[in-house]
């Protein structure tokens, strides 16, 4: 299997302080790709950035909040200043806070439709300029977003969560009509059960609990194991695009 293809690539990977952006930036690193690390977390980015150069990677650790327009935008300069033109985008950062609608928590609603959506439009508006330029310039040129199968099956309590991961399906299928005649891959990627920190985010005691429940009877994915995914897929040859790919653990129906 090659992974030629993304040598000397230039990454962009939000959600890069933990999980499933963690692992990515360190296998697209390990491929070869010079990689930004995009979070909020500056001390977590640095002793990633200092992890990937210890192993021969490049990284560079930018701290920026998605949510926020004027920090997007500072992330932009710093990235071009440092690496130029990026040609592969990776949409990883997001939060799961579940619980009942009836408690109309307000404030948990709008920091998920801040992070996993339009936070996710912020990047995207960002950086498709360098993509299509990739892309007309002869290059691969990939959008990744990090959806979750919780944008196709209802769990109980999640519903706004999994009504921004279904924003964010509907949104890569939209765009590939955009994107795709410019030759930029759009890659969406739904994870079933993963073991990230989003499990953390849960401050109601009985839904954490059923979610440990269902971890236990099912078992999880690894971070890694999507990471591997989103590596195979962008590393394809730059007419192939594997649009819409669902992973789960085996025993998760």
């Amino acid at each position: 299997m090659s992974y030629e293809t993304l040598q000397d690539r230039t990454a962009l990977v939000t959600g890069a302080a933990s999980g499933i952006g963690e692992a990515t930036a360190r296998l697209l690193a390990a491929r070869g790709a010079r990689v930004v690390l995009l979070a909020r977390r500056a001390d977590r980015l640095e002793e990633l950035a200092a992890k990937i150069g210890a192993d021969g990677g490049r990284a560079l650790a930018v701290t920026a909040d998605v949510t926020d327009q004027a920090s997007v935008d500072a992330a932009v300069e710093r990235v071009h200043a440092a690496y130029g033109r990026v040609d592969l985008v990776v949409n990883s950062a997001g939060v799961m806070l579940p619980n009942p609608v009836t408690e109309a928590r307000t404030d948990e609603w709008q920091r998920m439709l801040d992070t996993n959506v339009a936070g996710a439009l912020r990047i995207i508006g960002a950086f498709t300029p360098d993509l299509i330029e990739a892309a007309a310039a002869g290059g691969a040129a990939d959008l990744v977003n990090i959806s979750s199968i919780g944008a196709h099956l209802a769990f109980t309590n999640y519903a706004v969560y999994g009504a921004t991961k279904a924003a964010l399906t509907y949104l890569s299928e939209c765009l590939r009509t955009e994107l795709g005649p410019r030759d930029v891959r759009v890659i969406n990627v739904e994870p079933g059960f993963t073991d990230t920190e989003l499990r953390g985010h849960i401050d109601n005691g009985e839904l954490s609990g059923q979610l440990e429940g269902m971890f236990g009877a099912v078992g999880s994915l690894e971070s890694e194991d999507v990471a591997d995914l989103i590596a195979y897929a962008t590393s394809r040859p730059r007419h192939v695009n594997l649009r819409q790919l669902i992973v789960l653990p085996t025993r998760q129906a």
